[in-house]
């Protein structure tokens, strides 16, 4: 049977990215001085302001004008100059940041297992539930869609950084319809690039780079055919892109952060927060399950949840789909996992090592599917 799906991806200096990135840099600061910080930050960017929220709790004393030059140089590295869009330079920067509430400590710093005289000290961040997602369609373990998405997102990105194609501006959107023939990829139905460019750059020209050095260099020849549509720029102008064009919020892009609509999202957005907050420790250990489940042969495909009770430390449930592509029973799966893996936050945190400043290279282009990130090492289990 023949079937269609979608995925996008943004570039960097996409408004909504470009606060995933400073909240992250902000993040990796603070876990820089002490790995023990509590960290929840939210950014907006508006028109030449950009507005920074959230709750700190640390060791590492950073004065304003410290954060703020850490915000300046992250806007400027992502390629905002100030001849338009936000300048880095002389944008106004505001914070209004207060320590994590004391109801919550109460539950991270001593589970209610630990209250009751067990061993495991930490509890949950919050309640809520994480999805973790693998399969066997590229060698990323990535579904197809999300990782072709990305990776014309940072082509795009590299094009214009080493002027490669010149004219162009940070923001832009990449997305990618595939179509499957009994659930295997069969080829690539629809693409789309969106590029912001300077006010006088050729349109026909700027389509015909776009395509020959980003999209061609990048997707798979054999899965491109004559019916194949290209769609670059369709509205023929993108000149006013970034938060000039469209605020920005941290947290705005979920589904192109995980696995682009394809496996299901507990609504737990990421960046900016610590790995105290199970919204990205869980999901990054559920991932780091999921695709070893596939590394390792049990099955093609593997969706998993794990849920959490805020101040709890051992996950409420842990829920395991692998779509009828299974080799051995999902009950051995799931043996295997608790037996392997430890689900507590502090278990996650030692396992994967996240209290290290490495945030900033999980921000854009996806949190999945890059090699050097701990929760993508393949083991045998």
């Amino acid at each position: 049977m023949k079937k269609f799906f979608t995925s996008e991806s943004v570039t960097e200096g996409h408004p909504d990215k470009l606060c995933d990135l400073i909240s992250d840099s902000l993040l990796d600061a603070y876990l820089t001085k002490d790995e023990n910080s509590r960290v929840a930050i939210e950014s907006v960017a508006s028109k030449g302001k950009i507005f920074i929220t959230g709750e700190v709790s640390s060791n590492a004393n950073y004065t304003n004008d410290e954060l703020e030059n850490i915000v300046r140089n992250t806007i400027k590295e992502i390629g905002y100059l100030g001849d338009k869009d936000i300048d880095y330079k002389t944008c106004k920067i505001e914070f209004l940041i207060s320590k994590q509430s004391q109801d919550i400590a109460l539950g991270v710093d001593k589970s209610l297992e630990s209250k009751n005289g067990a061993d495991e000290q930490e509890g949950a961040g919050d309640q809520g539930m994480m999805f973790g997602f693998a399969c066997d369609e590229t060698e990323d373990y990535m579904p197809f869609a999300i990782s072709y998405a990305h990776k014309l997102s940072k082509r795009l990105t590299e094009v214009r950084k080493n002027n490669e194609i010149e004219g162009l501006g940070p923001d832009g959107k990449t997305q990618i319809t595939v179509e499957y023939d009994d659930d295997k990829v069969f080829r690539i139905d629809t693409v789309v690039v969106s590029t912001e460019h300077e006010e006088d750059k050729d349109i026909e020209e700027l389509r015909k780079e776009i395509k020959e050095k980003v999209i061609l260099e990048v997707l798979p020849n054999e899965l491109l055919d004559e019916a194949t549509k290209y769609y670059i720029n369709p509205t023929g102008r993108f000149v006013i892109g970034g938060p000039l064009g469209d605020s920005g919020l941290t947290g705005r892009k979920i589904i192109v952060d995980t696995y682009g609509g394809y496996a299901r999202h507990g609504g737990g957005a990421f960046s900016g927060k610590d790995p105290t907050k199970v919204d990205r420790s869980g999901a990054y250990m559920a991932r780091h399950i999921a695709k070893n489940v596939v590394a390792n042969g049990y099955a093609r495909k593997c969706e998993i949840q794990i849920s959490y009770a805020i101040g709890v430390a051992h996950p409420t449930s842990i829920f395991i789909d692998t779509f009828g592509t299974n080799t051995i029973s999902e009950e051995e799966i799931v043996a295997k996992i608790e037996k392997t893996f430890t689900l507590t936050p502090r278990g996650i945190i030692n396992y994967l090592n996240l209290q290290k400043p490495i945030y900033k290279k999980t921000t854009n282009y996806g949190h999945f599917g890059k090699n050097d990130l701990p929760w993508e090492h393949i083991i045998t289990f």
